[in-house]
């Protein structure tokens, strides 16, 4: 039981530390990089970084629409509190995707990132 513990231990935690972007601490995002909000469309319309996909976590087809995805590109999610970002970037790095950063809330994501929230 202990040993099995360890290995699933052993398994997450590469997986959160090097998926999470610190509050504060400036996220280095090149050119490429892809922006990922994983809010409702009601809450995306409300104020998103400029440039931001929108790909409801809580939606049925967030699998089918992340899969469309270059696994091999780096992204940049968030959400309003860094809850669901973290969820959608759990379910990323079981389909492949291995570069990815969490930058919370919006407001933290903009605040680390300098990309200014618009509303459409």
């Amino acid at each position: 039981m202990f040993r099995k513990f360890l290995a699933t231990l052993a398994l997450i935690l590469p997986i959160s530390l090097g998926a999470t972007a610190c509050a504060g601490e400036p996220a280095e995002l090149s050119a490429d990089t892809v922006i990922i909000d994983v809010r409702t469309p009601a809450e995306f319309a409300s104020g998103h970084l400029e440039g931001a996909l929108n790909i409801d976590v809580q939606s049925g087809d967030f699998a089918a629409q992340i899969s469309q995805l270059d696994p091999a590109v780096d992204y940049f999610v968030y959400c309003r509190s860094g809850n669901r970002s973290g969820q959608a970037i759990s379910q990323m790095t079981n389909m492949g995707f291995s570069s990815m950063s969490n930058g919370g809330s919006v407001a933290n994501a903009s605040s680390i990132s300098g990309i200014p929230v618009v509303t459409d």
